[in-house]
């Protein structure tokens, strides 16, 4: 499945999983209050993405006097993309990453590390600034809001759940005895691990989309692919210093050191060797 429908089908399971919730809970009134709370929560984090990122990363913007082949490669890539210029950083990390924030082409940045400027090639920088500049083109940003948004709101409204569960479950419109307190104490479990592994495949889905737009921009997949070879190379050998709730925003994930239960299922990001393979095999020539 190609990655543009597969995002458009996880989001729609989102929202249907969140209808169905919903439905079981019986109360459109509480899902509309917890809808909105975390819109207001996810909108203020996507309106502010920018800041909230380059902050947590204490990066410095760069002039073209400071770095001149960044700003060159960033100017001609654009041209290439045919979208705005984004505001150019550099993190004091010395883990080789990158990534890229912002509402939208207009409102967008992008942050390289000094440890991926001290060991990659420009040609290897010029993918991985492709790629970046591939999240600023698709809007990720936004996508990830949304479904950030919906899988925040399924958790705020396990938990009322939760709690209605013990007092005999919530009302039906077409039954009148209610929904049996131990089917909606078993979904308000299970729906927002469900929700979490949704929103992290649709994470994965637009990485690969973003490394397809990248090689489509530059007319090749190599220089990207060595950079990711590199890139998860370093991940697992250079401790970073990178939030967790930042994490999925890098091009690699900065904390792959770190060992976790269950890592293919919960990762942010697609595994190297594939993202690699796809590169090189020209999947990314390959029409929508």
């Amino acid at each position: 499945m190609k990655n543009g429908l597969k995002t458009a089908v996880l989001l729609s399971a989102l929202a249907g999983l969140l209808m169905l919730f919903g439905r079981l809970l019986g109360g459109p009134g509480g899902l509309t209050i917890a809808f909105g709370i975390s819109l207001v929560m996810i909108g203020g984090s996507y309106w502010f993405s920018d800041k909230l990122a380059i902050r947590s990363a204490r990066a410095v913007e760069v002039t073209e006097d400071q770095l001149p082949e960044y700003h060159r490669v960033m100017r001609e890539l654009t041209q290439l993309a045919d979208i705005p210029m984004p505001r150019l950083y550099v993190s004091p990390e010395q883990q080789p990453n990158a990534f890229a924030t912002g509402r939208g082409p207009k409102h967008a940045a992008v942050c390289v590390t000094e440890g991926l400027l001290r060991t990659l090639s420009w040609d290897e920088i010029r993918g991985v600034l492709a790629h970046e500049l591939a999240h600023v083109r698709n809007r990720d940003i936004l996508t990830g809001s949304i479904a950030a948004t919906i899988a925040s709101t399924i958790s705020f409204v396990a938990q009322m759940a939760m709690w209605g569960s013990m007092f005999g479950g919530g009302r039906s419109r077409d039954d009148d005895e209610g929904t049996n307190p131990l089917v909606l104490l078993a979904f308000a479990i299970l729906a927002p691990f469900a929700a979490t592994i949704i929103q992290l495949a649709i994470s994965r889905s637009r990485e690969y989309e973003a490394d397809r737009t990248a090689a489509r921009l530059i007319g090749t997949g190599e220089p990207l692919a060595r950079a990711l070879e590199k890139l998860h190379g370093y991940s697992v050998r250079v401790p970073s210093h990178v939030a967790p709730a930042q994490a999925s925003n890098y091009i690699v994930n900065p904390l792959a050191n770190r060992k976790v239960a269950f890592a293919n299922l919960f990762a942010t990001h697609p595994a190297a060797e594939e993202r690699v393979r796809r590169l090189r095999s020209g999947d990314w020539q390959h029409a929508l």
